[in-house]
């Protein structure tokens, strides 16, 4: 099979071809339709996450047909369409496991990272840890709901129920994000990287109620605030439009130095947390969700083999939406 591999921190990817991966016990084997294209991608690229697995196949958010099952492995019938996300397996019996916060296990194993991905024509993956798709989306829309689209519904949810939420990086979470909270009532607004107007433009297509550059003040205080972008300034920013008794959650992997603040942007109860990978539950709850509000990427497809222009792409924000490979 050909697949995309990183064999060293800053170093490209290389298109090799590698044998095809057979299933191990409790695995499936699976034909790659789509992968989406991540910012922990990035991060993995540059030497920024711990516990990666070089050489290493990245990609996380995995859409395949099963091709095989390992012995042992159950719930899924070859043919099926089936998703993988970045949460691959864990221990299942450290105190995280048994109090139902598997995310935080310290023996995960993170596909794309720890385990080989999805940026291949085959990949394989532990059948507990799949998730399988509902019926309406074709295999590069659904790419980008396995970790843009559950990451942005875990930090929702950790945030409350705030009426007025404010997104900061209007990039795959963000919009994906966007259109949970139009669905439950909630009102939104979109902060881009000053200037951007075209993110702007999108993020209002989506129908949120105002959006402009990360620095300004929005029309109203905020409820809670989220941030995907992987900028530690925008943690004060963030405290500063949010009221008291309101949240900050950072949903990324991966963020640079949050700069010193005064206690005074964080006093009156306001919380400020971050969100760890997901669990098997937020699979079931979001898809069952992303079904009622018909849920849609806005994606750019690429080849393959144009692996590192879909990342390069994501970099520089010329992505509007999700990148995806298509194998």
């Amino acid at each position: 099979m050909r697949a995309l591999r990183l064999h060293s921190p800053g170093s490209p990817l290389v298109l090799e071809e590698l044998p095809r991966p057979l299933p191990g016990p409790g695995e499936l084997l699976l034909r790659v339709e789509a992968c989406g294209v991540c910012r922990t991608d990035l991060h993995l690229l540059e030497g920024e996450l711990e516990g990666a697995r070089l050489p290493v196949v990245p990609g996380h958010q995995i859409v395949g047909i099963v091709e095989a099952l390992g012995k042992g492995a159950t719930g899924y019938q070859t043919g099926q369409r089936v998703g993988v996300p970045w949460l691959g397996g864990t221990c299942g019996t450290c105190p995280f496991c048994a109090g139902r916060q598997e995310n935080l296990c310290d023996g995960a194993r993170f596909t794309g990272c720890s385990r080989d991905g999805g940026f291949a024509e085959f990949a394989t993956a532990e059948a507990a840890f799949a998730i399988p798709l509902p019926g309406g989306y074709a295999p590069a829309e659904a790419a980008p709901l396995l970790c843009a689209g559950l990451i942005g519904y875990r930090t929702l949810r950790l945030a409350g129920d705030p009426r007025r939420v404010g997104i900061y990086g209007f990039g795959a979470a963000g919009h994906l994000v966007a259109q949970v909270a139009a669905f439950e009532g909630r009102e939104t607004f979109a902060f881009t990287r000053p200037g951007d107007s075209a993110a702007q433009a999108f993020a209002r297509s989506l129908g949120v109620a105002w959006a402009g550059d990360s620095g300004t003040a929005p029309p109203a205080e905020l409820d809670a605030a989220l941030i995907f972008a992987p900028v530690g300034a925008l943690v004060p920013e963030a405290l500063r439009r949010v009221r008291k008794g309101g949240a900050v959650v950072c949903g990324g992997i991966h963020m640079s130095e949050i700069p010193p603040f005064p206690y005074q942007l964080l006093w009156g109860e306001r919380v400020l947390r971050s969100v760890a990978n997901l669990t098997r539950q937020d699979g079931r709850d979001f898809f069952a969700l992303a079904a009622r509000a018909r849920l849609r990427a806005e994606v750019q497809t690429y080849p393959l083999e144009r692996g590192m222009d879909a990342l390069e792409d994501l970099r520089l924000g010329r992505l509007q939406g999700a990148g995806v490979l298509l194998p």
